[in-house]
């Protein structure tokens, strides 16, 4: 089986409905809370693990209730935690409003994340194995770009995702090999507004871009390859919470399964589609007979 490792962040999403969120200093009533496992490196674990990997998961969870309910989350969907720590201290949370139309506004406490700062011991030695390794920014860069390096010296495909978005260093994009932003996220690190344009410009820094484009679907750039833009199926969004993430992990598993670029996309795309039809992150995320079916539909 394709074997991923994820370098990342654990949280715990508090998550609360609402029919439109706050504007500042105003109170508005919500009609539900949920507290729901998540956080991008876990989310990407339990994406790639539904649809087929064998995963395993670096990091950290504190110890506390959230702590043990984020592993046994994991573990429940399939994902290694043998590389996942525990620390003194709270697990890292998430802070998120959803609204009626599916959008959503996110406030990431660290917590335990922030002890991620470095690679310990086994944690070189289990990225060497595996054919992609996954990286986000709600750990230190440090970690970020020691992970990336290691991946590099060991020829394991390295795949970002710039979020939460941040200048990113040279040492880190040197070992990239694909790099996923959003919209927003693109026309941050590069200044062009234009999705296109945004993608070339990233693509001076890396050989592969994905801009993910919500419900328009995805722009793949690479160099020496014509662009391609890849349509989302037309659903309904409920939240699209973990989407991003959904399509990350599934994404990696495509490509390590050599699955054409093209295809690889369109298998994303609609795993991503599955999710945001329903509520929550982790919870939402299909299982790869439900992605086969959304793809052939």
């Amino acid at each position: 089986m394709t074997h991923i490792v994820v370098l990342g962040s654990t949280n715990m999403d508090l998550v609360t409905y609402v029919a439109k969120a706050p504007q500042r200093g105003e109170t508005v009533t919500g009609r539900e809370f949920r507290t729901i496992p998540g956080g991008k490196g876990a989310n990407q674990a339990i994406a790639a693990a539904r649809a087929g990997a064998t995963v395993s998961m670096i990091g950290a969870v504190g110890n506390d209730a959230y702590g043990m309910r984020l592993r046994e989350t994991l573990e429940h969907s399939g994902v290694d935690t043998d590389f996942l720590r525990t620390v003194e201290g709270p697990s890292g949370t998430a802070h998120i409003v959803v609204d009626d139309e599916g959008g959503n506004a996110i406030v990431v406490v660290p917590g335990a994340n922030g002890t991620v700062d470095h690679l310990s011991p086994g944690d070189e030695g289990v990225i060497a194995t595996a054919d992609t390794l996954l990286l986000q920014l709600e750990i230190p860069p440090a970690a970020v770009v020691a992970g990336a390096q290691a991946a590099r010296r060991h020829g394991v495909r390295t795949v970002l995702t710039p979020s939460p978005v941040r200048p990113l260093s040279p040492e880190l994009l040197h070992a990239v090999d694909l790099l996923v932003p959003n919209e927003y996220e693109a026309v941050t690190l590069t200044g062009r507004t234009d999705p296109r344009e945004a993608a070339a410009a990233l693509l001076d820094l890396v050989p592969e871009v994905v801009v993910t484009l919500g419900a328009t679907g995805c722009l793949y750039l690479a160099r020496g390859a014509e662009p391609l833009v890849i349509p989302a199926p037309h659903v309904t969004a409920v939240d699209s919470t973990g989407a991003g993430d959904t399509f990350v992990g599934t994404l990696a598993v495509a490509l390590a399964e050599e699955k054409p670029v093209r295809e690889a996309l369109s298998w994303a795309s609609a795993a991503a589609a599955i999710s945001v039809q329903r509520a929550g992150a982790s919870v939402s995320m299909p299982y790869r007979p439900e992605i086969e079916a959304q793809y052939s539909a």
